[in-house]
């Protein structure tokens, strides 16, 4: 049975149960957010090939002290670095290094701030020069099975609707999606119930009710779902080194919908790639 608490006076602590925010929590889930897409906004200028994932995580958290904010990554389970940036056939987690970024690349980075205690989590899909139109193509699909996903959130539906939407828009597009990782709750914790799940019906899940907040971040591959993490404990891969890509957002439902916190500021949602029609 699905538990729902008052975040306002809930222990700061995971137990199973969904955290229901109240409009100050909103306030500050806004703010905090909206430094984290300014943040993926102004990387569309710094991607480019020759720049190294090192120099894109040194921006990140350069960004993130002069707004008065830290990466919630930093130090979290051991983890060294202020992104996670993954690139061409690494699903997510992929760690920051002095290997220079080439023309063809697409990689995603995983920005999340936190201050005072709120996170904002999000991550976009950046080209690095010109990139194949299978890659861009799968660039487009993932977007879009993100805004579907995005649509479906409204009180009184179970979660399940979420990932039913993006799974069927997948797949009609012959590309698969990631079922080892998924959104999650977030607000005063960086990871929280619910999970939400990126597949399945939309009869499963708990129910989604005014206040809730979580991310949607689809995966989604051109070759198989399978996926592996790598000996260093966090890089995950296709297995069949097929191109993956992910797009998140961060959203609280509302009593008719939702309102997505991490919408680019500067209108980017997409870097580098032709507005959408």
């Amino acid at each position: 049975m699905v538990h729902y608490v008052d975040a306002a006076t809930a222990p700061l602590k995971i137990d199973g149960s969904i955290r229901l925010y109240d409009a100050e929590a909103f306030e500050r889930m806004r703010e905090i957010c909206q430094i984290t897409a300014a943040c993926l906004d102004g990387l569309a200028d710094v991607i480019k090939p020759g720049v190294t994932t090192n120099a894109v995580d040194r921006y990140v958290l350069e960004f993130g002290l002069d707004h008065g904010v830290v990466p919630a990554t930093l130090g979290y389970r051991g983890y060294k670095y202020s992104s996670c940036t993954s690139i061409n056939h690494v699903v997510c987690h992929g760690m920051p290094n002095d290997k220079p970024l080439r023309e063809g690349d697409i990689i995603n980075v995983d920005v999340t701030y936190v201050k005072d205690g709120w996170h904002g989590d999000s991550s976009r899909m950046y080209p690095v020069g010109q990139i194949k139109r299978a890659a861009e193509r799968l660039l487009e699909v993932t977007y879009e099975s993100l805004l579907r996903g995005i649509a479906a959130v409204k009180p009184g539906v179970r979660t399940g609707a979420i990932g039913e939407a993006i799974q069927t828009y997948a797949e009609a597009e012959r590309c698969s999606v990631v079922r080892d990782f998924c959104g999650h709750g977030v607000g005063r914790l960086f990871h929280d119930t619910p999970n939400i799940l990126h597949y399945g019906h939309a009869d499963e899940g708990p129910v989604m009710k005014e206040g809730m907040i979580f991310t949607i971040e689809p995966m989604l591959n051109i070759g198989k779902p399978h996926v592996k993490v790598l000996s260093d404990g966090w890089t995950a891969v296709t297995r069949d080194r097929s191109l993956t890509a992910q797009y998140e957002h961060c959203l609280g439902v509302t009593k008719d919908g939702c309102e997505v916190f991490t919408y680019s500021p500067a209108g980017l949602h997409r870097p580098g790639l032709p507005p959408l029609s």
